[in-house]
């Protein structure tokens, strides 16, 4: 079976990504920490082995919690996703160049009901 490479990167493009599939646990989060790095009430991840991820640029990072850094773009700000301590990168799917693959698709969802009563039955 042969590996999918995905790419993607921030909105200026100084910050770019290669992750080496398969891709682990797509899945949304709504927690406060997501929703604060993202500015969105949900934010839609991927996860891939630290090992298999490859970066053209360097992300800014931001310690967010005590297993986890929040990276970014240096330049024009754009949140590309999580590096934690465990030897996992989460991506968002929102950076990728190409994100309508299947196997992409969010299968769960972390703390939904951290999400404004408003917004409880939607996605």
């Amino acid at each position: 079976m042969k590996s999918l490479v995905y790419s993607g990167g921030c909105l200026c493009g100084q910050v770019r990504f290669q992750a080496l599939g398969p891709a682990h646990n797509p899945h949304y989060c709504s927690c406060k920490l997501c929703q604060r790095h993202t500015g969105a009430l949900s934010a839609a991840w991927v996860e891939f082995p630290r090992e298999r991820v490859t970066w053209s640029g360097v992300p800014a990072t931001f310690r967010s919690s005590d297993y986890s850094s929040r990276a970014f773009c240096p330049r024009c700000g754009s949140s590309l996703g999580a590096i934690d301590d465990e030897p996992t990168v989460a991506l968002l799917l929102g950076c990728f160049d190409d994100n309508d693959p299947e196997v992409l698709k969010p299968t769960g969802h972390s703390y939904s009901g951290a999400r404004p009563s408003w917004c409880q039955g939607d996605t």
